[in-house]
């Protein structure tokens, strides 16, 4: 649906050059009549994938709830499209879901159960990439997938350092989980593909280097799976102390009571 409701609007670009080919007074040109063909299949296809979305919606709903009675945590990889995400989330998981370079490669919401150093289990899920810009439409369509964010205990924003704008897709990130009302939530950035920072860089640094002191970071490489322990490390870290807050809160509660 994202990828449809995308391309929909820039399909007269694409046809632009058989506009004026055959195209003379009452009469219409290849262009025209191939950018009318295309934009009634385009909708055909937003209208089918519409009507699946309700039951994706309530399969996604049934597996949270799941989750959530089986009451184990969640962290869930986000970032700009073509960060590394999904890469990460294989390395992590030993799983194969696709990680390509292209825009939209990951659509669906996936997860897999993790074992942690300490013996317990984890959640790891994959979601879409965010770009810039995005029409309200296309926002949307990724907002069934996007709030499963909601669920997860924390998010682990990778972003990859030897981009030119990481800095500018980090902001990109930060700002859609922040209209999604995710701003607060626990947060771990990760920096990605060190192993291409000499090749990426005449001065031998990564492109972007954090200076946040409010998230917790990981320098890694997903594709050599270097430094992943640590990472998972400081996703324990960060569940522990969300345990530790909510036992404060329920304390205070108590003690109020």
């Amino acid at each position: 649906l994202a990828q449809h409701q995308y391309l929909l609007p820039r399909l007269v670009g694409q046809w632009s050059h058989l506009e004026r080919l055959g195209g003379g007074i009452g009469t219409r040109g290849p262009g025209e009549t191939q950018l009318e063909t295309d934009r009634r299949i385009i909708r055909r296809h937003i209208q089918k994938i519409e009507q699946e979305l309700d039951k994706v919606r309530q399969r996604r709903d049934l597996h949270m709830e799941r989750r959530k009675r089986a009451g184990l945590p969640m962290a869930t990889l986000v970032g700009y499209t073509n960060a590394g995400k999904s890469t990460l989330f294989n390395a992590l998981s030993s799983s194969d879901v696709i990680a390509q370079d292209q825009l939209f490669s990951t659509l669906d919401t996936v997860t897999r159960k993790l074992r942690l150093s300490s013996g317990g289990d984890l959640l790891l899920s994959d979601t879409v990439g965010f770009i810039q810009k995005l029409s309200p439409t296309v926002v949307a369509a990724f907002r069934a997938t996007l709030e499963e964010l909601q669920g997860s205990d924390v998010l682990v924003h990778v972003i990859d350092v030897t981009h030119a704008k990481a800095a500018e897709q980090a902001q990109v990130v930060d700002d859609t989980l922040n209209d999604l009302g995710l701003g607060d939530k626990p947060r771990i950035l990760v920096m990605n593909k060190m192993d291409l920072v000499e090749s990426k860089s005449t001065d031998g640094q990564p492109a972007f280097i954090p200076t946040s002191d409010k998230y917790p970071t990981v320098f890694v490489s997903a594709r050599k799976k270097w430094n992943l322990e640590r990472l998972l490390d400081e996703i324990e870290g960060t569940l522990l102390q969300i345990d530790e807050l909510v036992d404060e809160e329920e304390e205070v509660e108590q003690a109020s009571d």
